[in-house]
């Protein structure tokens, strides 16, 4: 790889939850602000829009479900982002006028079947709606309100400079998961979150050492007061601090190059020299020289194999 830079920023912030125009509007400031740091890779947290659900139960207990956790249900339903739609729109305009590749997590709601995704959103600096990739796996009561993604999701796109792709929270725990990525060439790798934990950041350095890739982790920081008042009655037991975010940018070797940040709202930048991925492959690079394919096989079902440059959409 030749030696190329690419100015990134990962945003930690909290939506305006619940709330669709608000949130979309909030989103294309911060867009706008990044653009000022000079990024060119602009990544947002897990279901940035319309939120992500913490401390809600939905109403849902093994055996039934309540009328009020059902009308909430649909409360964020209607909230959530229909893919393609206005809001895609609104969101590439604002990509396009940055000049900057946009990865933005939202709620997606399914046209057809009304299924809602926890969904990782591409952009392009032309404004285009590249793609999209669903979560695999919701993690424990996620799994009440969001279904489940397949393998023709887990691609990576071509920037002209690197290749980006991403998963969403714990599927970063998933090693089939994280090798698929890795498999498609993955040099910056994004993993939006609701997870900020200490051992969060484990996880990510980790991700940067074993795909020898720049890891861009991205959470919301959100207080129990940035929800709506009348539902802060059903978040009687939850702290002040909700999610005290943890962003945090890390290089091919494992080493924190921002980050992270903990307890407010903030946008973090890094320009990232891509040759160090290069360098860091030297001694190891889990899809090459370090590989066994005589040993182990993965199949992913559904993961394509080739398809065209990103200008049309998904790259391998």
């Amino acid at each position: 790889m030749s030696n190329q830079s690419i100015q990134v920023a990962v945003v930690q912030a909290s939506p305006v939850i619940f709330d669709l125009e608000k949130t979309l509007q909030k989103t294309i400031s911060l867009i706008h602000q990044c653009k000022s740091l000079g990024a060119k890779l602009i990544l947002f947290p897990e279901s940035f829009i319309p939120a992500y659900p913490r401390g809600l139960s939905f109403g849902a207990v093994v055996g039934s479900r309540s009328e009020e956790g059902r009308q909430l249900f649909q409360r964020y339903s209607d909230s959530s982002v229909v893919v393609p739609g206005k809001a895609t729109r609104l969101i590439g305009d604002a990509a396009k006028a940055a000049g900057a590749f946009v990865a933005l997590g939202v709620t997606e709601r399914d046209t057809i079947s009304g299924t809602l995704y926890c969904t990782l959103l591409y952009f392009s600096p032309e404004g285009k709606l590249l793609g999209k990739h669903r979560k695999l796996k919701p993690t424990g009561t996620e799994r009440v309100i969001w279904g489940e993604g397949d393998g023709s999701t887990l691609v990576t796109y071509d920037t002209g400079k690197a290749k980006i792709g991403g998963l969403i929270c714990w599927e970063n725990l998933m090693p089939e998961a994280r090798m698929a990525m890795y498999r498609k060439g993955v040099e910056i790798y994004l993993a939006p979150t609701a997870d900020a934990r200490e051992s969060w950041q484990g996880s990510m350095k980790h991700i940067a050492i074993e795909g020898r890739c720049f890891v861009l982790s991205c959470n919301q920081f959100v207080q129990k007061s940035d929800y709506p008042d009348e539902l802060l009655p059903l978040l009687s037991d939850q702290p002040e601090v909700m999610s005290a975010g943890g962003s945090v940018i890390i290089s091919p070797m494992g080493e924190v190059l921002a980050g992270p940040v903990r307890n407010t709202e903030e946008i973090i930048s890094a320009r990232l020299d891509l040759s160090m991925i290069t360098r860091a492959k030297m001694d190891f690079d889990v899809v090459g020289h370090y590989a066994r394919p005589d040993v182990f096989r993965l199949e992913v079902k559904d993961q394509p194999d080739m398809v065209e440059g990103w200008n049309a959409g998904i790259v391998e």
